[in-house]
């Protein structure tokens, strides 16, 4: 535990050299990527059925059309994410500034309003709002969420805490003790025990019924009942040392709510995609995309065979400012630059994949993802 501690401190660290030192450098020069091992992409027939039992949402955090089509022609011209059916675009506003953050954009989808800049689950006033995983528990279904950030971090903390700040960390990450989340997959486990305030927060979520799970391999003996994992002390590894962990993660957590009747909604999310766009890295943003897109055929093929899921494919907003300015496809080459560290204001796409595509074409606001959603869900 203590060297995978001190090699997410190690990267952390990377990141932030990468952001101060090196990141007016990177600014504006073109970097290439050649991805060297391309991966096969197979055709997913979608399924023909037009009841909705479950839905899945998916969030690449700061992921543009730019960041997918760079992908699509470092990986020779292919990507699962073709296999969707619809595609939309999304208006990322916030309710106080034409640039949002994590918080505020994955708010709007979460609870179907538009808030402040940096604040998460919360309305404009900092009052609670009723997000998905809420409305669906409340319908009877099972919820989950599964991201590769730590659990304090913007996206996950929109659909299961509620705070003016998204870094006031330590109590956001208290307030899942209060979700009604069934499955939990994601980084951050120092800020649940060994607090300020003396809490142990994995005590308080068994004494709640959730099983706590402290490695994958501890995740993956479990068969059923309400589980809360957090094997890493901040962020999953990088993407050429976890591997395949974000779908294995987030099947499981499908193995777990799909035994419940009545269906589920998780959301699911490629979360050092943002990381990444801000440290100006096009080779581990490549890296990062490209697993969220095998994640998206693990899902699809999931959804497919189960024939009630609709998988929806969005991003909260664009990161880095990222362009493709050259490249080569049959030799998987790009050349890219970014024009920022943070994030641009361009809209982002929505895919849909399953019963109930139709709704998610057009031009439409953040939060008609979850007014959509709902609709279809009748939450």
């Amino acid at each position: 535990m203590k060297k995978i501690w001190q090699r997410c401190l190690l990267t952390v660290l990377i990141g932030l050299l990468h952001v101060g030192a090196n990141a007016q450098d990177k600014k504006d020069k073109e970097q290439t990527y050649i991805m060297e091992c391309p991966y096969e992409v197979q055709n997913i027939t979608p399924p023909q059925g037009k009841k909705v039992k479950n839905v899945i949402l998916m969030i690449g955090d700061g992921m543009s059309l730019m960041h997918m089509y760079s992908a699509w022609t470092a990986n020779r011209g292919k990507l699962y994410l073709d296999n969707c059916q619809a595609v939309g675009l999304s208006k990322t506003y916030c309710a106080n500034r034409l640039i949002t953050d994590s918080g505020a954009g994955g708010t709007a989808m979460a609870t179907g309003q538009k808030t402040n800049y940096h604040s998460v689950g919360v309305d404009t006033l900092g009052h609670p709002l009723k997000s998905l995983v809420d409305l669906a528990n409340a319908k009877g279904k099972s919820t989950g969420i599964a991201v590769t950030c730590r659990l304090w971090d913007a996206t996950p903390a929109d659909f299961c805490c509620h705070n003016v700040d998204r870094d006031k960390e330590e109590e956001i990450i208290a307030d899942y003790v209060n979700s009604p989340a069934d499955y939990v997959f994601g980084g951050g486990a120092r800020l649940f025990e060994k607090r300020k305030d003396g809490r142990n927060i994995f005590q308080e979520l068994n004494e709640k019924g959730y099983k706590t799970p402290r490695s994958w391999n501890e995740l993956d003996t479990i068969r059923s009942g309400k589980v809360f994992a957090v094997p890493y002390p901040a962020d999953t590894p990088i993407p050429s040392e976890r591997g395949d962990l974000l779908a294995r993660a987030s099947l499981k957590g499908i193995e777990l709510l799909d035994q419940n009747k009545n269906g589920f909604f998780m959301m699911i999310e490629g979360s050092q995609l943002d990381d990444y766009g801000h440290f100006n890295d096009l080779n581990l943003l490549m890296q990062e995309t490209h697993d969220f897109d095998r994640t998206i055929g693990a899902i699809y093929k999931w959804a497919a065979k189960d024939g009630e899921t609709l998988v929806i494919v969005t991003a909260d907003h664009e990161t880095g400012g990222l362009t493709l300015v050259d490249g080569n496809l049959k030799e998987g080459k790009i050349v890219c630059k970014f024009s920022t560290g943070g994030h641009s204001g361009v809209m982002v796409p929505v895919y849909a994949f399953g019963p109930g595509f139709q709704e998610f074409t057009g031009i439409y606001e953040n939060t008609d993802i979850f007014n959509k959603i709902k609709k279809i869900l009748e939450l």
